[in-house]
């Protein structure tokens, strides 16, 4: 009669390996959570920034445009324009309502998932107006 026992390996200095690998997968699973979780953060975090930088370009460009306004109001949206370029966003209007400079402005598309870039608008007008 042939008595089957549990197999289970014999390591070094007779101990037995009951290792069954569980703690590897637990393990590599939780480190696929907190990697996916740092992206998710950092893609949010760049999402932030960039909307930051947008409504900066909107406010600077009104800024300059009503800055400009005795000029005319072509020659006050090409300043607009040009603050717009050079940070790196695209005016997408630049109007007047009575006194006050309206600017609105995109930036290039993330890339993520076909979202488009974030757009801001902002208005600037005389100091000392209400």
């Amino acid at each position: 009669m042939i008595c089957t026992a549990p197999t289970a390996r014999v390591q070094g200095e007779g101990r037995l390996a009951t290792d069954s690998g569980a703690a590897t997968i637990w393990t590599a699973m939780a480190v696929a959570a907190v990697t996916g979780v740092a992206v998710l953060g950092f893609w949010l975090g760049g999402l932030v920034i960039a909307r930051h930088h947008v409504e900066s370009a909107a406010d600077l460009g009104a800024l300059a445009a009503a800055s400009h306004a005795s000029e005319g109001p072509d020659q006050a949206c090409d300043r607009a324009r040009w603050v717009a370029e050079r940070m790196g966003v695209t005016l997408l209007t630049c109007r007047w309502q009575r006194l006050d400079a309206l600017v609105e402005v995109e930036a290039p598309s993330s890339g993520f998932a076909g979202l488009p870039g974030p757009s801001a608008h902002a208005r600037a007008g005389p100091a000392g107006q209400p």
